[in-house]
């Protein structure tokens, strides 16, 4: 029997909703304000929390962090009575599963509940079955190795996400390794006989990406219907016209299909749903779990393990490619390049020389000629502005995109933050 704490200010709703959820089989406990609702799920964990919005002395949103804070895998639906979808939206963006608008409709409630229920159920089963500490430690270390903080993080995070269905959004500059981290979460939380689809929404025919995305009435297409117990990966959501992204939050919303949605992208979706150029609604639902894949040029420390790597794929008819070395001269050209496309090129590069060489030494005369153009480089001024761009990106998504907590972390002016 399903657990469900119901939270609400007026005990006439608590008699509402118990009379309408308690026959069809849920276990129900109450509570009339955010502070008790927090202390009764604290004494003892529920699958789903059903909370409004508009109480004192703590409010559903306050009740709704604070809850996600103890227990990151909560399932919290938020009720809310206000016309606009702007309290909605703001329970999405910090980790709500759903909301409902009053007055709802009984079907509606028991359908979310469900859907719920579901989720809560299948996030458990998968956590009991999927590999320990998520993806192997082998596998990840293989294709993200390095020992710089940020891969670091990159790595902790894909591991816990494995054994999630919760969307992901993968963001990164082109060549980051996209589909590398996509492939890693199916692999963890699926398994190889579970299917995995890629769906590229810059295909040049807009109705052809809504009809293999959407189907029939949101019902779900090609890709879709393809990717059910599995993943589908959507590649540049942003490219999706707006009425198949306003679509898209219904499919999500309902989930017919029983898929994992992994995103990929080097746009800054959260930049164009704050200027209106992206359905916000949409964003926050396929964002709830953002991985951010550094540039190589942010983390040249990791260079030696992944020449390591990259020469262990490769084979040369005249050595062991493990024993292939670069020079300190080398080194030092390849740490000063900026890799502008990321690991696929460095990939390229170094399989191609590793493949060819006669030497086991590697110089820098072994090296690309574009690699040693100065004018590749960048001014210093140039170079520590990206640096700090990147460092202000990070801050905002700690602070879960709160302006004025990312200022005072970071000690600067609100304006700075672009």
């Amino acid at each position: 029997m399903p657990s469900l704490l119901i939270v609400d200010d007026l005990v006439s709703i608590h008699e509402m909703l118990g009379a309408v959820i308690q026959p069809i089989g849920y276990e129900l406990a109450f509570a009339t304000d955010g502070e008790k609702g927090l202390a009764t799920y604290k004494a003892g964990k529920f699958d789903v929390v059903l909370a409004d919005i508009d109480m004192k002395p703590m409010d559903g949103l306050t009740l709704l962090k604070n809850i996600k804070e103890f227990d990151a895998s909560a399932v919290v639906i938020i009720m809310t009575a206000y016309a606009s979808t702007e309290s909605a939206i703001q329970a999405l963006k910090y980790g709500a599963f759903d909301y409902l608008q009053k007055p709802f409709k009984v079907d509606e409630l028991l359908r979310t509940l469900k859907r719920a229920v579901e989720f809560r159920q299948s996030a458990v089963e998968r956590e009991a079955t999927a590999t320990t500490a998520g993806v192997p430690r082998g596998d990840l270390d293989a294709r993200f190795p390095g020992e710089s903080a940020k891969i670091k993080r990159v790595v902790a995070q894909l591991r816990k996400l494995a054994a999630a269905q919760t969307p992901v959004l993968i963001t990164g500059e082109r060549g980051t390794g996209h589909e590398i981290a996509a492939e890693l979460l199916h692999a963890a939380g699926h398994g190889p006989d579970k299917p995995m689809i890629f769906a590229d929404c810059r295909l040049t025919n807009p109705e052809a990406v809504r009809r293999n995305l959407l189907g029939v009435n949101g019902a779900g297409g090609e890709w879709a219907t393809q990717a059910k117990g599995g993943v589908l990966v959507l590649e540049h959501p942003e490219c999706l016209d707006p009425e198949a992204q306003n679509e898209l939050v219904s499919v999500l919303r309902n989930n017919l299909q029983n898929f994992r949605l992994i995103c990929t992208t080097e746009t800054d979706l959260e930049r164009l749903a704050d200027e209106g150029k992206f359905n916000e609604e949409l964003f926050f639902r396929i964002a709830p779990l953002p991985v951010h894949l550094p540039p190589l040029r942010e983390r040249p420390e990791d260079l030696p393990a992944l020449l390591r790597e990259i020469c262990t794929r490769t084979t040369n008819p005249q050595f062991d490619v493990k024993q292939i070395e670069f020079t300190h001269e080398a080194m030092a050209v390849l740490r000063a390049y900026q890799w502008p496309g990321n690991l696929a090129e460095l990939n390229q590069v170094i399989s191609q020389i590793a493949t060819t060489t006669t030497t086991r030494v590697i110089g820098p005369e072994q090296l690309p000629l574009r690699l040693h153009e100065l004018d590749r480089w960048p001014r210093l001024a140039d170079y520590l502005a990206r640096q700090e761009k990147s460092y202000i990106a990070q801050v905002l998504h700690a602070c879960q995109g709160d302006r004025k907590r990312a200022a005072m972390v970071l000690g600067i002016d609100e304006a700075r933050l672009g």
